[in-house]
């Protein structure tokens, strides 16, 4: 095979003798976060020379600039482009594209046909009622005849009448059955219209290619033509279902991908590979640049250029130190069927068929079973309850990917959507699965003063004292993970001491300063309380900020 990246000649194309025009199909494609890679063939059979083919099947909007083309089986020569290309009448069309024609056509016809026969038995109606029409006007005018005559008459009109009139009404009722059955042979021509459709989306003028290939000399020609382009109009993402089993402790992962494009021509069975590589995105490092600093004299007076650093300094602090807590970030990826340490890429193991414009297409990626710790989370702070949550370690031994649609199912409840981040093999995650009504959480803040509030605060010391209170009113024993906080600082001039009763478990919990954790199993009807309190001093003449 010899690949040869497109000069394109974007100019008018004469139709030669010994052009032929064949149909291309995507044949596979690499969607990525945001775009994909596109791949379409076309088989040929030649006669011996040089030929050239006309692959006139590409959508208008198909990106011209990066389109590669490939020849198996001969040489590939020049190829040329056209954005506005419309197929010529009396053009030559697939076979595929002739037949769906014929079937369109055959049961256009087989429907005319019933509509024909139905009116034909509504005018057999309309002639019988004509009839009984007729025979009504008999006799009119006719005095003179005897009083026999008259009977005789009138016996033929009232027989002829009612043969007539039920001509009519039998006439009428197999119309309406014959109408009756127009509906499916209405549907079956839609179906029919919309399968040549699919065949030929778009009647509007759609990218081609030309492209010259020359075989062996004195020898037919057999090969197939690979074209590769990228589109922007095509996306995937990974979605979840969490499905926990609480009385199993086991965690179960739904993985599945929502695909979709709008390419303007349907993918039909087509091979389908999932990446997490980004070509749109960055590939290159940032550049970094000398970083100067300098000082100089304090200025005596307060600037308000003064003010507005401090202010970003202190609202961005809170912000640094989350960003410094935070696990570094990681490269977006998919699902785990294959990773190299930069990109994760999924092959679907099925063909499958993406319409254009159509809603997501959801795939199955498969399921991952992981067991799980249950712990009751309690953060009195700010929440009134605790919080169930899993806590797990991914032996799976394939990545989970960061996604924001991932649905949480608790014993077959459905509780809420979550996002979840990165879970790479052999991390440690926790997952939450909603609130545990049945332990309540109150956290109050202790009178200490005449009028205040727990808050005794000074032009140089400010203290606080609280007590938290866990109540289980649940029929079942619960491990509980308690979390609060006490200030912390970076200055030394400002001094903080807390005292906690019971102590803490653990502090400075996962590496953030001034968090305190107690781990506690809690009984049905029991209550556990913690004292904790805090006082800050800072020396005469500062403010606390």
């Amino acid at each position: 095979m010899r690949a040869f990246a497109l000069c394109l000649i974007l100019t008018p194309l004469p139709v030669w003798a010994d052009d032929l025009l064949i149909p291309s199909r995507v044949s596979a494609v690499t969607l990525f976060p945001d775009g994909a890679a596109v791949t379409r063939s076309a088989a040929f059979d030649l006669p011996a020379g040089a030929h050239r083919l006309i692959l006139a099947d590409l959508p208008a909007t198909t990106p011209l600039g990066s389109v590669r083309v490939a020849v198996e089986g001969a040489s590939l020569g020049s190829v040329s482009a056209r954005r506005d290309f419309v197929l010529p009448r009396g053009a030559g069309k697939s076979p595929e594209i002739e037949a769906a024609e014929a079937e369109v056509e055959r049961r256009r016809q087989a429907l005319e046909a019933a509509e024909a026969d139905i009116s034909r038995t509504r005018a057999e109606a309309q002639g019988a009622e004509a009839r009984a029409a007729f025979l009504g006007r008999l006799g009119q005018g006719e005095a003179a005849m005897t009083v026999e005559d008259l009977r005789a008459l009138a016996r033929m009109i009232g027989t002829e009448t009612e043969g007539a009139l039920a001509d009519a009404i039998a006439a009428r009722g197999r119309a309406d059955a014959a109408e009756r059955g127009l509906t499916p042979l209405r549907a079956a021509l839609a179906e029919a219209e919309q399968a040549l459709a699919a065949l030929v989306p778009e009647d509007a003028a759609r990218a081609m290619l030309a492209i010259t290939v020359t075989g062996p000399e004195g020898a037919p020609v057999q090969g197939e033509v690979t074209v590769s382009y990228t589109v922007e109009a095509a996306r995937w993402r990974p979605v979840y279902d969490l499905r926990l089993d609480r009385a199993a402790r086991v965690l179960t992962v739904e993985r599945g991908a929502l695909v979709a494009q709008e390419t303007g021509e349907t993918w039909s069975q087509v091979a389908l590979s999932l990446s997490t590589a980004r070509p749109g995105g960055q590939t290159a490092p940032s550049d970094l640049w000398p970083l100067l600093r300098r000082i100089s004299d304090p200025v005596a007076a307060f600037e308000p250029s003064d003010l507005a650093v401090r202010s970003r300094a202190v609202l961005a602090a809170p912000q640094m130190a989350e960003m410094d807590a935070a696990p570094a970030g990681a490269a977006p990826v998919i699902a785990v069927a294959e990773f190299d340490g930069l990109a994760v890429s999924y092959d679907y193991p099925a063909a499958v068929d993406i319409a254009t414009g159509a809603d997501n297409l959801r795939l199955s990626l498969g399921d991952l079973a992981m067991p799980v710790e249950l712990v009751a989370e309690a953060v009195p702070e700010f929440d009134d309850s605790a919080y169930l949550v899993a806590s797990l370690v991914n032996e799976t031994g394939e990545i989970l990917l960061p996604s924001s649609e991932a649905m949480a199912y608790l014993d077959g409840r459905f509780v809420g959507q979550q996002a979840i981040g990165l879970i790479p093999a052999g991390a440690e995650a926790d997952l939450p699965f909603g609130p545990i009504d049945g332990l309540r959480l109150t956290r109050t803040v202790l009178d200490r003063n005449e009028g205040d509030r727990g808050v005794l605060k000074r032009s140089n010391e400010q203290s606080e004292a609280v007590r938290i209170e866990v109540e289980n009113l649940t029929g079942e024993s619960w491990p509980v993970r308690l979390l609060d906080r006490v200030p912390y600082s970076e200055q030394e001039d400002l001094k903080i001491v807390w005292q906690a009763d019971p102590a803490p478990t653990g502090t400075d919990v996962e590496g953030r300063r001034g968090l305190l954790e107690w781990r506690f199993d809690l009984a049905p009807g029991a209550t556990r309380e913690v004292a904790l309190s805090h006082r800050l001093t800072w020396p005469e003449g500062k403010v606390l900020d």
